[in-house]
C-alpha cells in the first residue's frame, strides 16, 4: 500500500506541474498531441517548463533530485533552458530553518552551539538535497564548514527505494531485457550509495582517503575534518575559498587557464579511477570550485564525499585495456575482452561484435568534444549490447555516471578538449606501471612481507626439493606404514570393546533368565 501511496504522489506531481505535457511534447503523433490537450486542459502553468521541472523534481525528493543534477550536466542531451534550470538543484534547494539547523548540531555534539563555535552564521551557503551548509569559525579561530544532514531524509528515501525494489522485480520479470540489465541489483548498489552518504562520519572518512591519495598530484584541494566535531549527523571541515566551477567567465576574468583547468579535470578523474580505485562520483558543478589563493591558484576544490565509486584490481585492469584498446582503435580487442570477462556470452562471434563496436566509435575520433556526445555514445553502446546480449556490471554504474559528468564539466570549460588524447598518455604509463618493470618491482615490494616470512623455512624447503625421488618415495612409504598399522591397532581396539560389550549384555540376560 505504500508503494501505491508514493506511486500516487508521484502521479500528482507529474500533473501537477504539466510534465506529462514535457516528457510528450517530441512526440509527432496526432494522438499524442491530442492526448496532450485532454491532460492539461483546466491547469495553470503559467511557469517556464525548466521552473517546473526543478520545482516537481525538489518536491519528490532526494533521488529525483540526484537524478535532475545528473542531467544538469548533459547540455548536449538536455535544451538549454531545461539544463540552467536543473543546475540549481546542485546547490541550491531550499534549506530548512536555520533554527532547525542549530537544534540539529546542538544535539550532534551535546553541548549549545556557543560552547563549540565563536560564530555560527544562520544563513547557509549552500543547501543541497541531502544536507546543508553553515559557516563558522571554532573557538581557536578556524573557519570551517558546518554540513548539517536534513531531518527526515532516511524514511523518504527508504520509501522511494523499497518502490524502486518493486519496479525492478517487475521489469526483471516482464522484460527481455531484465536477466541482462540486473535491475535489482543496480538498485542494490544505488542503495548502498545513498545510505552511506546519510552517515556523515563516513563521508569524512571518504574525505581523509581523498586527500591523502591526492596530496602529490597537486592538482586537487580537499578539506581537512575536524574530527572532534564529526558525527553521524553533522560534520565540520576546514573551510575552503573559491569560485564555482561553473562560473566560467569569473574564472577567466581571475587570470586561470581554462583549457588547462579542463585537461586537469580528466588527469585527475582517471588517476583517481585507475591509480587509486577510489573516485569522487558526485562530480556536478556544484561541488566543484576552483582556487584563486595565490598559494593554490588554479586548482580544483572537492567537496561533498558523500558518495565515492570504488573499484577491484580486475575492474581497474579490464578498464584499462578497453581504453587502450578503443583509443588504438583495436576492436577486436576489445570485442575479445567483453568475451573473455564473461561479459558476453562464450558464443559470440568476435567479429561480429567487433564490426558493432567500430560502427559506434568510429565516427567519434578525432573530434573535439564539442562535436561529439559521449551520451549519444554509450547510447549507442548500450543498443549494441542489447543485440549481443552484454550483461549491465552494476559495479560500474557510479562510474558511467561520473564519466558523464566528468565530460559534461569538459564541455562547459573546453568545447575544444579532445578527451580521447588527454587520456590516452595518461592510461598508457598507467598500464606500463602495471605491467612493466616498474610493476614488477611494485608487486615485489608488495610481497615483501609475505617473503621475510618464508626465509627463515627456505633451507629446509630447498633440503626437501633436493631429496632424491626414491628417499622422497620411502620415506611417505614408512609414514603411510606406520598410519596403517595405527589404524589396525584402533580398529582392533573398537572390535574388542564391541565384542566384550556384546558378551556383557549376553551374560545379563542369560543370569536373569535362570534366575
Amino acid at each position: 500500500m505504500r508503494h501505491l501511496a508514493r506511486l500516487l504522489v508521484i502521479c500528482v506531481t507529474v500533473l501537477r506541474y504539466g510534465l506529462d505535457e514535457l516528457a510528450l511534447s517530441s512526440f509527432r503523433q496526432r494522438w499524442v498531441r491530442l492526448l496532450v490537450r485532454v491532460m492539461t486542459v483546466g491547469r495553470q502553468l503559467d511557469a517556464p517548463r525548466g521552473v517546473r521541472l526543478r520545482l516537481a523534481l525538489e518536491r519528490l525528493g532526494p533521488i529525483f533530485v540526484k537524478f535532475g543534477q545528473v542531467l544538469s550536466t548533459r547540455r548536449d542531451l538536455l535544451p538549454a533552458d531545461l539544463a540552467d534550470e536543473l543546475a540549481k538543484l546542485q546547490d541550491d534547494v531550499p534549506p530548512f530553518p536555520a533554527e532547525q539547523a542549530r537544534v540539529l548540531v546542538e544535539q550532534a555534539f551535546g553541548r549549545p552551539i556557543d560552547a563549540v563555535f565563536a560564530r555560527f552564521d544562520a544563513e547557509p551557503v549552500a543547501s543541497a538535497s541531502i544536507a546543508q551548509v553553515h559557516f563558522a569559525q571554532l573557538k581557536d579561530g578556524r573557519e570551517v564548514a558546518v554540513k548539517v544532514l536534513r531531518p527526515g531524509m532516511l524514511a523518504v528515501i527508504d520509501d522511494d527505494l523499497s518502490l524502486m525494489r518493486t519496479l525492478a522485480r517487475w521489469v526483471e520479470r516482464a522484460s527481455a531485457d531484465g536477466k541482462r540489465l540486473k535491475p535489482r541489483e543496480v538498485v542494490a548498489e544505488f542503495d548502498n550509495y545513498l545510505h552511506d552518504e546519510l552517515d556523515l562520519v563516513r563521508e569524512a572518512a571518504n574525505a581523509a582517503q581523498l586527500r591523502r591519495n591526492m596530496q602529490d598530484l597537486n592538482l586537487i584541494l580537499v578539506p581537512e575534518m575536524v574530527w572532534e566535531f564529526c558525527t553521524q549527523g553533522v560534520i565540520v571541515m576546514e573551510r575552503m575559498n573559491g569560485l564555482p566551477i561553473s562560473q566560467v567567465q569569473r574564472l577567466r576574468d581571475a587570470g586561470v587557464d581554462i583549457p588547462k583547468l579542463a585537461r586537469d579535470g580528466v588527469t585527475i578523474f582517471f588517476t583517481q579511477v585507475f591509480r587509486d580505485g577510489f573516485f569522487h562520483a558526485d562530480m556536478h558543478p556544484g561541488n566543484i570550485q576552483v582556487s584563486v589563493a595565490p598559494e593554490s591558484f588554479g586548482r580544483y576544490i572537492a567537496l561533498d564525499f558523500g558518495i565515492v565509486g570504488t573499484l577491484t584490481e580486475f575492474d581497474k585492469d579490464y578498464l584499462a585495456q578497453n581504453f587502450i584498446a578503443f583509443f588504438q582503435r583495436d576492436y577486436k580487442r576489445v570485442a575479445e575482452l567483453h568475451v573473455e570477462s564473461g561479459w558476453v556470452p562464450p558464443t559470440t562471434r568476435v567479429d561480429e561484435l567487433e564490426g558493432a563496436i567500430r560502427a559506434v566509435c568510429e565516427p567519434h575520433f578525432d573530434r573535439p568534444l564539442k562535436d561529439i556526445s559521449l551520451g549519444q555514445v554509450l547510447l549507442r553502446l548500450f543498443q549494441t549490447s542489447r543485440r549481443f546480449n552484454v550483461e549491465i556490471q552494476p559495479q560500474l554504474v557510479l562510474l558511467q555516471k561520473t564519466l558523464l559528468n566528468v565530460e559534461g564539466l569538459g564541455r562547459q570549460l573546453d568545447p575544444e578538449l579532445d578527451l580521447w588524447n588527454t587520456a590516452k598518455p595518461f592510461l598508457e604509463q598507467w598500464m606500463n606501471q602495471q605491467i612493466g618493470w616498474a610493476g614488477f618491482v611494485e608487486g615485489l615490494k608488495k610481497e615483501a612481507p609475505r617473503y621475510v616470512q618464508l626465509l627463515p623455512e627456505l633451507p629446509r624447503l630447498i633440503h626437501q626439493a633436493l631429496q632424491p625421488r626414491a628417499a622422497v618415495e620411502q620415506r611417505l612409504l614408512e609414514a603411510l606404514l606406520i598410519e596403517q598399522r595405527r589404524t589396525r591397532r584402533m580398529l582392533y581396539g573398537i572390535v574388542c570393546v564391541l565384542a566384550g560389550g556384546a558378551l556383557g549384555v549376553l551374560a545379563s540376560q542369560l543370569w536373569l533368565h535362570w534366575r
